[in-house]
């Protein structure tokens, strides 16, 4: 009786090899124009030439307009207003907010945009219960929460191919400039941080790029995970 040989699944292992050349980088404070004509620049580029990146940064205090953005007024603000070619509607972004953008090649990695959103949103999931904060998702309202208010916002858009914005995770900011916004285009809508979900803590920068990478990494383990099943 001739024995079998389990083969592998060649398109499994490429996925596979995919995932595991994400390279993760911490870009730092950076003005959310000029990140997003970058990542622009980069979906234009040809797919064989653009490697599979997450950016890890936090922005100067903005405010942005998504596609589905309706004409919004706003209280009188220092506070720039961008238009931003990610979904969605409006949203703050500022010092104390921990952003990640994956900038993928969807179809080498196996990938749907509702995949990815559910990813990212399990990625903030499990970091927050790994701090013992109940967080959950929302039905028809994408993002995370605890209670009823919003600590993760997620904004997407794909181009040539590739993903870029993607997730704020409110780490220790000032909130204020929320109430100035029905953020993410909901009437109302409570938000919050880490800092004020969690009893002590040390609240600093490297803290906070530790966070920021966890974030990362569960990411990229979850994906490994889908390579798998």
């Amino acid at each position: 009786m001739q024995s079998e040989t389990a083969t592998s699944d060649p398109k499994s292992n490429s996925t596979e090899a995919a995932v595991d050349a994400i390279r993760v980088h911490n870009i730092g404070v950076q003005a959310y124009l000029q990140t997003q004509q970058r990542m622009q620049a980069r979906a234009a580029m040809d797919r064989a030439s653009r490697s599979n990146q997450i950016w890890l940064l936090e922005h100067s205090a903005v405010y942005t307009q998504g596609t589905s953005c309706q004409q919004q007024t706003l209280l009188p603000s220092d506070i720039p207003v961008v238009k931003s070619d990610r979904g969605g509607q409006i949203t703050y972004h500022g010092p104390g907010q921990i952003v990640m953008y994956p900038l993928l090649n969807l179809k080498e990695l196996g990938l749907g945009v509702k995949s990815l959103v559910n990813t990212l949103e399990q990625a903030a999931i499990d970091v927050l219960h790994e701090s013992k904060i109940d967080a959950k998702r929302r039905k028809s309202a994408p993002g995370v929460y605890v209670d009823s208010a919003k600590i993760a916002a997620l904004g997407l858009r794909v181009k040539n191919g590739m993903s870029y914005h993607g997730l704020s995770f409110n780490y220790a900011m000032d909130l204020t400039p929320f109430s100035n916004i029905d953020p993410c285009g909901f009437k109302g809508l409570e938000v919050t941080q880490f800092k004020d979900q969690v009893a002590t803590g040390l609240f600093d920068d490297a803290h906070k790029e530790a966070l920021a990478f966890a974030l990362a990494e569960r990411f990229i383990n979850l994906l490994k995970q889908r390579t798998h099943n």
